[in-house]
């Protein structure tokens, strides 16, 4: 396995929308780029259709198919239950980032408290590239938060300053336009991606940037921000239901 790779995480397929820019970036620079998706859908059928729609566009930013796969599938963990199957999770992963020798680069969702597949994906990806001693290669990217936004909107793609600083890479037009079609190219998620689209439209208008910033494992002990976080505000989980599945996972590991 070649050490020129670049490792991207995701908890469900379209999630690759916050980091198309970076998937091209690594690309151009010759790196391998591989992503898995830890989470799967109720039925075989919507499970298929998701995983097409995110490898027809992955295929069209220049990922190979080979290196797409999806372990939330073969573990069976389902949309909205990653929390509960951190273990089988993290194992996968480490696993699967020994596989890949020396990665340059591994990208992970935020820590943001948008949706709680994400954040638990999070966790889970630090304690493992810190016990892996990978973390200064670890970058996390935002989806979307509810933080100083009222009930019940959010914003999109916009980083959380207690993450860290930021790192800043321009879209160029192009791109922008492009990427604005693939946010198209996920109709099983059609009533999502009514919600998204305008935020996602605004952002690379306005600001038209890919975003990355460092983690810290000393984060994923903190309430991602103050106020009712957004997984919250849709009544899918709890902070304090994160805090015990974390709290557990790591008392067994250790």
């Amino acid at each position: 396995m070649p050490t020129d790779t670049a490792l991207f995480l995701f908890a469900h397929p379209d999630d690759e929308f916050g980091v198309w820019q970076t998937m091209l970036d690594c690309l151009a620079r010759g790196l391998r780029v591989r992503c898995a998706y830890f989470t799967t859908s109720p039925t075989d059928v919507l499970s298929a259709r998701r995983a097409a729609e995110s490898r027809r566009v992955l295929g069209a930013i220049g990922v190979a198919q080979d290196d797409i796969v999806f372990p939330g599938a073969e573990l069976a963990i389902l949309d909205a239950r990653l929390p509960h199957h951190l273990a089988r999770a993290a194992a996968w992963l480490a696993r699967w980032c020994r596989e890949a020798g020396t990665p340059q680069l591994l990208c992970v969702p935020a820590w943001e408290g948008g949706h709680h597949d994400h954040d638990a994906l999070h966790a889970l990806a630090v304690d493992t590239a810190q016990a892996a001693g990978l973390l200064a290669i670890v970058r996390q990217y935002a989806l979307y938060n509810s933080a100083g936004i009222p009930k019940p909107f959010f914003t999109v793609l916009r980083p959380l300053p207690a993450n860290g600083a930021v790192e800043r890479t321009a879209i160029p037009w192009k791109n922008r336009l492009r990427f604005c079609r693939y946010c198209l190219a996920y109709p099983t998620q059609a009533v999502t991606w009514i919600g998204l689209f305008p935020f996602v439209l605004w952002h690379y208008l306005r600001r038209g940037e890919q975003t990355l910033q460092p983690v810290a494992p000393a984060r994923t002990l903190q309430r991602p921000h103050a106020g009712d976080l957004y997984y919250e505000q849709r009544r899918f989980f709890t902070w304090p239901q994160m805090q015990q599945q974390l709290a557990a996972w790591r008392a067994d590991r250790n």
